[in-house]
């Protein structure tokens, strides 16, 4: 069982404004539920016992949010990390396991059994450093892009080149193994650095999600999944 888990809560959330402008996105509700508390919820859900937060942008409200929940370490930071800077911060936290790692405002519907105990039951460790749940194109609702990757039968993954379109979009979800992160530094960088090295290693796998997943960016985005989540009764 995967015990620990980070929840990235410490971006701008620019394309959510002008809801973010009095709130950080991780605080912005859905159905009357944080985002936050939506993604900490999945954590606990799966039997995760510590999980970090991240901070930046309006931290104080953050900090005042998880006072009180004794299973959460806030990770703050004073200048924006960006994903890969930000989790190799969090790293002493995170232990010498696979741990989770959850955008804020991924949001999505589980199968039986839920996705995080399928990510860690697919979990391979003499192959992977890294393993991303992946949503069809098709089936992501509010997206509009031209998609992330492709896979093979074993799992590998493949990046979208220049002018391609990809079937799979990565969901903001992953399981990571501390190795991925080898002679990182604390600093401001993507996780997509860290993708490439172990894509070219033929060690980052995926996983294609077998529920819903909605595309929570902005305030459109956010209004549609709730008229969607309401009309078919799928909050949690």
């Amino acid at each position: 069982m995967v015990e620990r888990a980070m929840v990235l809560a410490a971006g701008l959330g620019v394309r959510m404004r002008p809801l973010t402008d009095s709130h950080p996105k991780a605080l912005i509700e859905l159905h009357g539920i944080t985002l936050l508390d939506r993604a900490l919820a999945k954590c606990r859900a799966a039997g995760v016992s510590s999980i970090v937060v991240n901070s930046h942008y309006k931290a104080e409200m953050i900090h005042s949010h998880v006072a009180a929940m004794g299973d959460v370490v806030l990770s703050p930071e004073y200048d924006l990390l960006e994903t890969g800077g930000g989790v190799c911060k969090a790293l002493p936290w995170l232990g010498s396991q696979p741990f989770y790692v959850l955008n804020c405002d991924s949001v999505w519907n589980d199968k039986s059994p839920p996705i995080l105990e399928r990510l860690s039951e697919a979990w391979r460790d003499n192959k992977m450093d890294g393993l991303l749940l992946l949503q069809p194109t098709e089936n992501a609702v509010g997206y509009d892009g031209a998609g992330d990757f492709s896979i093979d039968a074993t799992g590998r993954m493949r990046r979208r080149a220049e002018g391609e379109a990809a079937p799979l979009v990565f969901m903001g979800v992953q399981l990571l193994h501390p190795r991925l992160f080898e002679g990182c530094i604390v600093a401001r960088y993507s996780m997509n650095c860290l993708y490439n090295r172990a894509l070219t290693a033929g060690r980052l796998f995926g996983l294609v999600h077998d529920g819903d997943w909605f595309h929570v960016g902005t305030p459109e985005g956010l209004a549609v999944t709730e008229r969607l989540m309401r009309a078919d009764g799928s909050d949690e």
